[in-house]
């Protein structure tokens, strides 16, 4: 395999089709996407939400992942680090 056959199956995923696939979950978040590295691949999002409330961090957590799933899964995925923070509103 090619190293370009390898970039290409391994393409680097957009801040707004980050924030598409949450928003699809959490229509009224107020999602911030920040791009880490600046490469495309580490990413930092914080999503702030009122179905959060009364929830602990890894169940808001866990529901803002399952909303990204099928784009962490596997080795195609696109998106491989998310540094995630999660509150609801004050």
């Amino acid at each position: 395999m090619t190293r370009a056959t390898v970039r290409s199956r391994h393409m680097a995923i957009e801040a707004q089709e980050i924030e598409d696939l949450i928003r699809a979950s959490f229509p009224a978040a107020r999602i911030t996407i920040t791009d880490l590295a600046g490469d495309g691949n580490h990413w930092a999002a914080e999503v702030i939400d009122e179905s959060f409330r009364g929830l602990n961090r890894v169940q808001q957590q866990r529901a803002v992942y399952a909303a990204l799933k099928d784009q962490m899964e596997g080795a195609n995925g696109a998106l491989h680090a998310l540094a995630l923070t999660t509150k609801a509103p004050e």
